[in-house]
């Protein structure tokens, strides 16, 4: 396999890596514009003449886990064989792989084959095979409850996403300072029962007023680095679904912090996801949780946790920095939040143990501690927000 600069730039194989990304998309990988481009750079730089480097230079780009790698190999295995292949395909022919069979790399298999065997161009969206309403309405969606995000299907993701999209969050009014008028009140306004003594009437009038009630708004914050790519892409649904039922001040955060409350807004979640991409720049890299909780703290913390703001952290707590430092931040969090829920994925292993020294600085702040990685724990946290 001969690939020079010359072919990139004019030939079909820009197009065929952006194919070629878009069937490891549709299988599960998370897969960006911005790897694309990487990957069309890495190619044109690298200089090879070999099928291994070609090989070895999409895989530094696109697989960023170790699980996720025996995935990128039968999609390379398949796709560069023949690069229009997807347009005669009616099913999923997948190489036999020697190694273990583990239940996850199964779940991999089917995830491509789903991709593979949808028909058409890679560029045009698959049919949807099932119909979900919500999140309690048939028996297929009880099954997707339970089913982790990373070992849906490319339709079922599909579903999962509607299903999101469908999610409603109960009333959680608490009582605020302020007092409005009550007949039926049990506080006497002593202030409009004296101006109701000015006026000429029968006996002594007595007003009453109750407490007004708001519903109080709600900040968000997601990990969006490597190892919570699938989990983040999802919650940005959820965060998305919230913002338009509620006052929802959204937060990503990587290796640095982005403010994405006015990209949500927007009634479309594909167009808002659109923007948000647009403005984010730290998609799927490293993280630094202190860090970024140390900003929301000196340049947002007073502005939007000033109304008894409930405050959730999406993140599996992998800290690369000072784990002092992120234990200060933590604290200092929950106490301008008048709740701070933590939202861990990695809550969905029986045998989780709170080891990472991130999470050992992030669990004693934490007023209540969650896992996010399927659509019931979704549903548990909406039920959750009321109480």
């Amino acid at each position: 396999m001969q690939v020079s600069g010359s072919a990139l730039d004019g030939g079909r194989m820009t197009q065929n890596i952006m194919h070629f990304a878009r069937l490891l998309r549709a299988a599960g990988l998370p897969v960006g514009p911005g790897k694309v481009l990487d990957a069309i750079r890495a190619v044109n730089l690298v200089g090879f003449g070999s099928r291994g480097d070609f090989h070895s230079c999409l895989f530094a780009i696109f697989v960023g886990r170790r699980e996720q790698r025996e995935l990128f190999d039968q999609a390379f295995h398949i796709f560069w064989r023949n690069p229009a292949f997807m347009d005669r395909m009616l099913g999923a022919m997948l190489p036999t792989v020697l190694g273990n069979d583990s239940e996850q790399m199964t779940e991999m298999r089917r995830r491509l084959a789903d991709a593979m065997s949808a028909g058409g161009k890679l560029g045009e969206p698959a049919e949807d095979r099932l119909e979900l309403h919500g999140l309690l309405t048939s028996s297929v969606s009880e099954v997707l409850r339970e089913r982790d995000f990373e070992d849906m299907s490319s339709a079922e993701l599909d579903q999962a996403k509607r299903a999101i999209a469908q999610l409603r969050l109960p009333h959680d009014n608490i009582a605020t300072r302020r007092f409005r008028p009550d007949p039926r009140g049990g506080i006497l306004d002593r202030r409009a029962s004296l101006r109701a003594l000015t006026r000429p009437s029968e006996g002594v009038p007595l007003k009453f007023s109750k407490r007004r009630t708001r519903q109080p708004p709600l900040v968000v914050l997601c990990d969006i680095s490597g190892s919570m790519s699938t989990y983040s892409r999802m919650f940005l649904h959820f965060m998305h679904a919230v913002a338009a039922q509620r006052r929802v001040h959204s937060f990503v955060f990587g290796t640095r912090l982005t403010n994405i409350t006015r990209q949500l807004v927007h009634c479309d979640v594909d167009a808002a996801l659109e923007r948000v991409t647009e403005v984010v720049q730290d998609w799927s890299g490293g993280t630094r949780i202190g860090h970024c909780l140390h900003l929301f703290n000196k340049h947002w913390a007073r502005r939007v946790l000033a109304q008894n703001a409930t405050t959730l952290v999406l993140s599996d707590g992998l800290e690369c920095d000072s784990a002092e430092r992120l234990n200060a931040e933590m604290e200092r969090l929950a106490k301008s939040s008048r709740r701070l829920v933590w939202l861990n994925p990695l809550l969905r292993w029986d045998g989780f143990e709170p080891l990472a020294q991130g999470v050992k600085a992030m669990l004693p702040h934490a007023d209540d501690f969650r896992s996010a990685h399927n659509l019931e724990s979704l549903d548990d946290l909406a039920r959750a927000l009321s109480v």
